[in-house]
């Protein structure tokens, strides 16, 4: 952003004005325990509900970018019981672990990995019970997104994770999934759940996720118009089951929906259909031409889904998006611009998309964030909204959430 770029100055404020999630990444119990405490506090305070996002499991993002987290089961448990406490009595929306179930520790390939499922799905259960004592906490669990896992496999997670005891799942943290797909994702997600454990009939279907439609089948889940067909058979198939299973939806940067990436197969980049299969891969990665999505309401239209929310915090980057990390390729012979990295090594660390080294992951990325406020959908509304510096401006992020 120029010096005196009044204009966009606006767009990053009404950007920062807007209620966000407030992320608890770590530290001892007593520390966590402390920031969610002055959390509560502060939103008492705004007569609002506060989004916590608990972010500590051990093994976090199978030790990539966001690599992290509790040491142990038993220190996990402690963490989060302190995050329970915190909390209190208070109203409050917690959101457990994101990619905790879209990665689980049998999906990673890190080197030495030494989690495994079953202490997951234990670290999870633990979650759950701890935070709905408090029957004014509703806790989500993490229900990936509508490109990710199918609905029959996230379905039988969520379950194992202990959704049933929870409020519901959460879609699209810090992803970029079109809103009417996620609706449509998170819809069938409930849907399945019900027909899985409904009695009707014997109980032939009872545990049966593997049985329950997708947007991979009979929907195709690159082309949104065949997704009617997935909808039409839990309408011929739901029978006396009634999907209760609350859902919310992150639309902090889905306004512009994914990059599909086939703008670097034409020139003048042309890149071999090869790189661009793979940067399709990766773009979850600071995919360049994102935008924001709709602002955080409750007021949905969907009955199972409570709300929108911004949940990742705009403008903070996904990680240095490179080569070496595996969320991009390139091919430097087939374009460069000077100054770009010449030798393997400067390559392996660069992201051409963006023609930089980007910010590591969670810190502030000027130029993506610009580009969230500058390509919003909706427009952000800037009138009366002053202009103020960009980066760190220190507005409280809480989500105004209402059960």
């Amino acid at each position: 952003m120029r010096h005196g770029d009044v204009k966009d100055a606006k767009l990053i404020t009404a950007m920062e004005m807007t209620p966000q999630a407030v992320w608890l990444t770590g530290g001892t119990p007593a520390q966590v325990e402390a920031q969610v405490k002055t959390t509560m506090f502060e939103a008492a305070m705004q007569r609002s509900v506060p989004v916590f996002v608990a972010y500590d499991i051990p093994g976090r993002d199978c030790a990539q970018y966001s690599a992290g987290g509790a040491l142990t089961e038993s220190a996990y448990e402690a963490w989060i019981s302190a995050v329970a406490a915190g909390i209190g009595q208070g109203k409050a929306v917690v959101l457990l672990e994101p990619d905790s179930l879209g990665l689980l520790p049998s999906t990673c390939s890190a080197s030495n990995y030494p989690f495994t499922d079953t202490e997951r799905y234990a670290e999870l259960n633990y979650g759950v019970n701890a935070l709905e004592q408090d029957p004014q906490t509703s806790v989500y669990l993490d229900g990936t997104h509508s490109a990710w896992l199918g609905v029959g496999q996230i379905s039988q997670e969520l379950v194992e994770a202990g959704v049933q005891r929870a409020q519901g799942f959460f879609l699209n943290v810090s992803n970029y999934q079109p809103t009417p797909e996620l609706i449509d994702y998170g819809t069938w997600i409930s849907d399945c759940i019900a027909f899985a454990n409904d009695p009707e009939q014997g109980g032939w279907r009872l545990g049966q996720y593997g049985y329950c439609a997708s947007q991979y089948y009979p929907a195709t889940q690159s082309n949104f118009s065949t997704w009617g067909l997935s909808t039409a058979w839990y309408a011929a198939n739901m029978g006396t089951a009634v999907a209760t299973t609350h859902f919310v939806i992150d639309t902090s940067r889905n306004g512009q929906g994914p990059n599909d990436m086939s703008t670097y197969a034409a020139a003048p980049y042309n890149q071999p259909a090869s790189v661009v299969s793979a940067l399709a891969s990766g773009n979850w990665c600071n995919p360049p031409g994102s935008g924001l999505g709709l602002a955080p309401t409750t007021d949905t239209g969907v009955p199972l889904l409570d709300a929108y929310l911004w949940v990742k915090t705009p403008g903070q980057s996904d990680g240095q998006c490179d080569s070496a990390g595996g969320a991009r390729a390139w091919d430097y012979n087939d374009y460069t611009q000077p100054g770009w990295p010449t030798t393997s090594s400067g390559q392996a660390a660069f992201d051409p998309l963006w023609g930089m080294v980007d910010p590591a992951a969670g810190a502030w990325f000027p130029q993506q964030a610009l580009q969230l406020a500058q390509n919003a959908n909706p427009a952000l509304p800037t009138k009366g909204v002053p202009a103020l510096p960009m980066p760190g401006l220190g507005f409280p992020r809480m989500g105004h959430f209402h059960r």
